[in-house]
């Protein structure tokens, strides 16, 4: 575990227990609220076209939980994985993933 810098400072937010709002702040929100749809600006916003929708990625930033597991492996293949350098469990885990997705789309193609 890295060491904590004393300089460093940390805030929260606990969002149960907010400030209040001002008025100025519920007035804008509800000149916001009322505007229509037809007035609100969209310049800045790409548009999302049929092509975009294609080259899509779903699950692009997933990452899946890992669980903690006891495997004997082969001397032999932990000293390869370990001669990569840090990260040995990593690539294990990469080779595997590799496999699987192999062996998964093996599968929907029979």
């Amino acid at each position: 575990m890295k060491k904590k810098d004393a300089r460093s400072v940390r805030y929260g937010l606990d969002t149960a227990n907010l400030p209040p709002l001002t008025d100025s702040q519920r007035a804008e929100l509800a000149a916001l609220a009322g505007l229509p749809d037809e007035q609100i600006d969209y310049s800045d916003i790409p548009p999302l076209t049929d092509e975009w929708f294609q080259k899509a990625v779903q699950g692009r930033f997933y990452r899946p939980v890992k669980q903690q597991i006891t495997a004997r492996v082969d001397a032999d293949v932990q000293a390869w994985l370990k001669a990569g350098g840090k990260g040995y469990q990593a690539r294990m885990n990469a080779i595997l993933r590799r496999e699987m997705l192999a062996a998964l789309k093996s599968r929907k193609r029979a």
